[in-house]
């Protein structure tokens, strides 16, 4: 395993980020692990956050200048620190967010930030994808904003799971809406991980058993 990936699965670890157990996601599916960007709630742990994705953001698209986009409410922070870490690199890129209620008063609308303009591209940075409902709701959120197009999204975790089909959910939503879906890790880094302490063999086993229902066949 390549040791970036080791990190960050230590980082979410410690940060309690990754935990194992019994949870609903979105999709509604019972699930033995959960990642969760909301436990993040120090300076310390959102700045190193930021960095992991400036650097999938770096390898993966280089010195693109697209405008950051933070799903409210987890993607927020995502976004902020992200736009942070780029910046301290050299590539100064704005951001904005999406608030769940319509304001009705002072400068209005669904959007704090940095508005897109028709022809500027946009990366949608979010905590993980599961069944793909997410992402979705992003993209129907953002098709207010006219000539503006999604160019990536990256996400912490590709949980290879199936999404309205036999397909993962991440390659569908490639194929639905025409932009790559990238990811720090997938659960099979985070299978392997665990697999070097005996001491975590039933969440392995767990998560392998959840994979053979849920997880992607294509």
């Amino acid at each position: 395993m390549e040791q970036y990936k080791r990190e960050f699965i230590q980082f979410l670890q410690g940060a309690g980020v990754l935990k194992f157990g019994d949870f609903t996601a979105k999709s509604g599916r019972k699930i033995p692990y959960f990642v969760n960007a909301g436990m993040i709630k120090t300076g310390d742990e959102i700045a190193k956050l930021g960095e992991f994705y400036a650097k999938a953001y770096f390898d993966k698209l280089g010195k693109k200048e697209a405008v950051l986009y933070g799903p409210a409410y987890k993607g927020i922070s995502i976004a902020v620190s992200a736009a942070v870490a780029l910046s301290k690199n050299g590539l100064n890129v704005p951001f904005f967010f999406n608030r769940k209620e319509v304001k009705d008063h002072g400068e209005g609308g669904v959007f704090v930030g940095y508005v897109p303009q028709a022809g500027q591209e946009v990366v949608i940075v979010e905590d993980v994808i599961t069944a793909g409902t997410a992402i979705r709701e992003s993209m129907a959120i953002l098709s207010a904003l006219e000539g503006v197009k999604v160019a990536a999204t990256f996400v912490m975790v590709d949980r290879k799971e199936k999404g309205q089909t036999d397909k993962g959910a991440m390659q569908e939503i490639e194929e639905q809406f025409g932009f790559p879906i990238y990811s720090v890790v997938d659960v099979y880094d985070i299978i392997e991980y665990l697999e070097e302490d005996p001491a975590n063999a039933e969440n392995v086993a767990r998560i392998k058993a959840y994979l053979a229902v849920n997880g992607a066949k294509a």
